[in-house]
């Protein structure tokens, strides 16, 4: 570990950019530096070593899969507003966008909500300016909203409806917009627009707890 520390990790100090602003260099070193946000989001190359922090994109991570967090507007948070960005860094869920589980849930609840809103504007600065990746895996859109009966629409696997209604459908909702939380809406989230499915099995086999501005947690999916 030394000799690869030595060639590929060397042991230096965040150094500002002069010519970008106050609020983005702390951004830049809060996201690179304390959240270590490149440690999920940036792929690894032959040696294991972390790219670059501008090409932060996606990769997996504990068996989940973080997403694109460049400034592509298809397949990254380019089409995220401010405000939606700061909302899922602060309490972990941005409407018509999401919910955060897994390793981001826990990133939320002990790093990010924990920062002043001051901080939490200059990591969104930060990621603004990160160069636009596409995730050539995820599609190009999100699926639209899914009827409201099951009567409509089509089923490709009626197993997979079976145990949707069974298991799913009181919190979620056939539409996929939750009757019972915003939280649960699963409309907008790249996890169930992802062909790969991973993050959705993660919570399907695991479950997630969010504790929400305040209230009482609130548990979905739980065995």
């Amino acid at each position: 570990m030394m000799f690869w520390s030595a060639v590929l990790n060397p042991d230096t100090r965040f150094e500002p950019d002069t010519s970008k602003s106050p609020e983005w260099n702390r951004g830049a070193y809060l996201a690179e530096a304390l959240a270590h946000c490149g440690e999920c989001h940036t792929p690894r190359n032959v040696a294991f070593r972390a790219r670059q922090p501008q090409e932060i994109r996606r990769r997996a991570h504990a068996g989940w899969r973080a997403f694109n967090i460049s400034s592509d507007k298809a397949t990254g948070i380019g089409a995220w507003r401010d405000d939606d960005l700061i909302s899922y860094l602060s309490i972990g869920h941005a409407p018509g966008h999401g919910t955060a589980s897994g390793p981001m849930g826990e990133a939320v609840d002990q790093s990010f909500s924990q920062l002043a809103p001051e901080d939490i504007r200059a990591v969104v600065a930060y990621l603004r300016s990160v160069p636009a990746t596409t995730s050539p895996d995820l599609p190009a859109t999100l699926a639209p909203r899914a009827p409201a009966s099951h009567r409509d629409g089509g089923t490709p696997d009626p197993r997979g409806k079976m145990v949707f209604e069974g298991a799913c459908v009181s919190c979620h909702g056939w539409s996929g917009e939750s009757p019972v939380s915003p939280l649960a809406t699963l409309t907008g989230a790249w996890a169930v627009n992802d062909p790969g499915a991973t993050n959705v099995a993660q919570i399907v086999i695991a479950g997630t707890k969010r504790p929400y501005a305040g209230r009482r947690d609130i548990d979905a999916c739980v065995r």
